[in-house]
């Protein structure tokens, strides 16, 4: 699926990456922020600006230091190799040990505004009463921002937002998973150095891919940097790559995949229960991946069986016939009973109209991926200009496919796949190595792109050992961002909370 290559997490950990060093500018010796020293198109990058805001969580106010910078990347030859763009809000009055979480976007090559402006920071975009309105959404006080119990940082890797190579042809050197947790953990602790924020109990916020790369980043600072997370928050995460990237081809892939198209059509229904979601799930991980995983059922078995995924799907039956009980993208075009719509896998229960109804197959752009929440890049931009100071005439890049197209999977220049992502393991280990790790993992039921099952099934086969207690799977009526819709942006925001007030360092602020 080609979209799922897109704005995911992932995978096995490189066998190298370029050795670099990395110092914020006012800490380098002959080097001045924004100044003509810097090379390329770092010229353009300003001075970190520093801003004081004051914010309304309910009954009371928070006032916060906002800081937009870059942190400069150095080669071993000493020479400036990029920089990083970051965004810091930090609670005044909140101490040195209150939690600090950093968060990060996936893709590859995603920058942070989503998660910025869509779920953790003090202002939100608001796409309108029906929440798909980008050409009028406006940028409003955020009384969900998880600034109430958290100081953030918001990076964006190499590629994405304000961040740079100082070469254009560097920057693949950046555009795989060894490489790339590298760079971000040494971000984090050039931060938290420079901040004073040793004694914070640290988190990581990782949305899609940038779930897969929280796994990842957890795992390079406790190794490298010596620096331990609490805990870690994956939204919609790529957690199994076969499992999930046309797994739908494979008896399980597809039993997995099943819950979330029915979920789906409950939703285009206006009648999700529940209660009907178990019972689709029980049929998916029962009935349907023995029937599939065996030889295809003929006669009135098949006509029971194929009605059946029929009327949870909203695929018509000779759709499922014809494919045996596969639905694989078919509900793209085939779900809309007929009104020339298609729908995006980002949400299997969102329908734009099609561009091409003439082909069977889906051959436009992704009504959410590539149309309203496009809207982030350019608000987060005129956001940061004017609200926090960061002037700059360099475009800031939301979502950069390229980056997700040359992408190296297995680590190393032609090693590895898509296929063999998987954050099983550094999550097994981090809960075994550190006694104080907590897991929140988070999905939309209608998500195609990440099926929460695939989640639940990870979860479930962690050794009771590790997880008891400590790995929670939440789940919200949505898609891949769920959180673009306010009531399940508010719902996600109260478990996160107590989440995080599960540390007994995890205060609010005053």
């Amino acid at each position: 699926m080609r979209i799922r290559t897109l704005f995911l997490l992932t995978v096995l950990a490189v066998m190298f990456a370029p050795a670099l060093s990395m110092a914020q500018e006012s800490s380098a010796p002959g080097v001045t922020v924004g100044s003509s020293t810097r090379d390329g198109v770092l010229k353009l990058l300003p001075a970190d600006s520093v801003t004081e805001h004051e914010l309304m969580i309910g009954d009371r106010k928070i006032a916060y230091t906002a800081t937009a910078g870059t942190l400069d990347l150095f080669g071993q030859d000493g020479a400036q190799s990029g920089a990083i763009f970051y965004t810091a809000y930090v609670a005044r009055n909140g101490g040195a040990n209150r939690p600090l979480t950093f968060a990060f976007n996936g893709g590859p090559g995603a920058a942070s505004a989503f998660l910025h402006l869509g779920l953790v920071g003090p202002k939100v975009l608001d796409f309108g009463p029906e929440g798909r309105d980008g050409a009028n959404a406006k940028l409003v006080d955020n009384t969900q921002s998880w600034l109430d119990f958290t100081d953030l940082v918001l990076i964006d890797p190499i590629g994405t937002g304000w961040s740079r190579t100082v070469k254009a042809d560097d920057a693949s050197n950046y555009y795989n998973v060894n490489a790339d947790a590298q760079s971000i953990a040494k971000a984090i602790a050039l931060y938290v150095a420079h901040n004073n924020r040793s004694n914070s109990p640290k988190y990581l916020l990782g949305e899609s891919y940038g779930g897969f790369r929280a796994a990842k980043v957890a795992s390079v600072l406790q190794e490298s940097q010596g620096i331990i997370i609490a805990g870690a928050v994956m939204l919609s995460p790529l957690l199994e790559g076969q499992l999930m990237f046309d797994a739908d081809q494979f008896a399980l892939g597809a039993a997995l995949e099943l819950p979330s198209l029915a979920a789906a059509e409950l939703d285009r229904e206006n009648a999700f229960d529940e209660q009907k979601q178990k019972q689709a799930e029980a049929f998916a991980l029962g009935d349907y991946l023995t029937t599939l995983a065996g030889a295809p059922p003929t006669g009135a078995d098949a006509d029971a069986f194929y009605s059946r995924i029929s009327r949870l799907t909203g695929i018509p039956q000779d759709i499922i016939t014809r494919n045996r009980g596969f639905p694989g993208n078919s509900f793209v075009k085939h779900a809309d009973a007929g009104k020339g719509e298609v729908r995006s896998p980002y949400d299997a229960s969102f329908a734009s109209p099609d561009p091409y109804p003439e082909s069977d197959y889906d051959r436009g752009d992704d009504a959410i991926l590539d149309g309203f929440t496009r809207a982030y890049g350019g608000a987060f931009a005129d956001y940061a200009r004017n609200q926090l100071g960061f002037k700059t005439e360099m475009t800031y890049t939301l979502l950069e496919g390229d980056i997700s197209r040359r992408w190296e999977w297995g680590g190393g220049r032609g090693g590895g796949s898509r296929f063999q992502a998987s954050a099983t393991d550094d999550i097994r280990q981090l809960l075994a190595s550190n006694s104080a790790f907590h897991l929140l993992i988070a999905h939309g039921y209608s998500d195609l792109v990440t099926p929460y099952s695939v989640s639940r099934y990870v979860v479930d086969h962690l050794p009771p050992s590790l997880a008891g207690g400590r790995v929670r799977l939440e789940l919200y009526r949505g898609g891949h961002m769920f959180y673009t819709k306010a009531d399940q942006r508010a719902a996600f925001t109260a478990d996160a909370k107590a989440f995080y007030a599960a540390h007994p360092a995890a205060q609010p602020a005053e």
